[in-house]
């Protein structure tokens, strides 16, 4: 039950980063926002260190959360370039299928999950896709579409590694991760000088973004030690549905009817999960 809520609390902190990092990637450009809030999420990750004085178990930390960082790293890179060339319909339902990757590591690697089980990730799996809006009235263009396919790969990926870095350590495998994204992100900003793009008041947001991201990791790490990583890899996925509340309560932005369908397909899914 813990692990569901953990991993519930990380769709929820996704679903908000993601809406504000989408907000910020309006006026500036996405891989500025991207590198800042890699920052400050470093810096909360240190401090978390300093204060919680965590005795990793073993340094299977190490590599994990630098192929995490990196592979996530491109999959966010990968994400904002295809919301740049296509549609948020058509981007975000396929990006939310990453999901399938630790799925089905975890499946292939032993885990056995009851029918009710499995018909509840079912759900909340349609649910996920359901809620980010799939549209393809206009057609469904190649580019973006293969960037969507591109980065549910890398996060999937991803995810899979930082799963197994969570096995040394949760927190050291996020830091380990904001680590080697801080490299990646100083040879990016000395080129693009993208670091010039942010006035004082975005700092707030930027920090949000960053934290929010941070935090969700880490609760999905510890999930991962506490309850199968299929169900609670699952449950990390549903973020679509917050990024879409919140669009519809802060922008306004009108929900379809297929939308409406995940959200109850996705809480229904939850509420079978509850069960087991």
């Amino acid at each position: 039950f813990m692990a569901s809520l953990l991993a519930l609390a990380a769709s929820f902190l996704w679903g908000t980063s993601d809406f504000e990092g989408g907000r910020l990637s309006r006026n500036h450009r996405p891989i500025a926002v991207l590198g800042m809030s890699q920052i400050f999420s470093l810096v909360f990750g240190l401090i978390l260190v300093i204060v919680i004085n965590e005795q990793p178990v073993g340094r299977g930390y190490l590599i994990n959360g630098a192929i995490a960082g990196v592979v996530g790293y491109a999959g966010l890179a990968l994400f904002y370039l295809a919301l740049a060339t296509g549609r948020m319909g058509v981007v975000s339902p396929i990006a939310s299928l990453g999901a399938l990757i630790p799925f089905s590591v975890a499946l292939i690697g032993g885990e056995r999950l009851s029918t009710i089980a499995m018909v509840g990730c079912g759900l909340a799996l349609v649910g996920a896709f359901c809620a980010s809006g799939p549209e393809a009235s206009q057609g469904l263009p190649l580019k973006p579409v293969l960037l969507s396919v591109l980065t549910a790969l890398c996060f999937g990926v991803a995810l899979v590694f930082m799963a197994r870095g969570s096995d040394s350590s949760p927190l050291y495998t996020m830091v380990m991760m904001r680590i080697t994204t801080l490299v990646i992100t100083i040879a990016i900003a000395a080129k693009l000088k993208t670091h010039k793009e942010f006035a004082v008041g975005d700092i707030p947001s930027l920090m949000f973004v960053g934290i929010a991201d941070f935090l969700a990791n880490l609760f999905l790490g510890i999930a991962t030690q506490h309850g199968l990583m299929a169900i609670v890899m699952l449950l990390g996925g549903l973020s679509p549905i917050f990024t879409a509340f919140f669009a519809y309560r802060f922008l306004h932005e009108r929900l379809h009817k297929i939308q409406y369908f995940g959200i109850v397909s996705a809480v229904a899914g939850v509420a079978l999960l509850s069960l087991q």
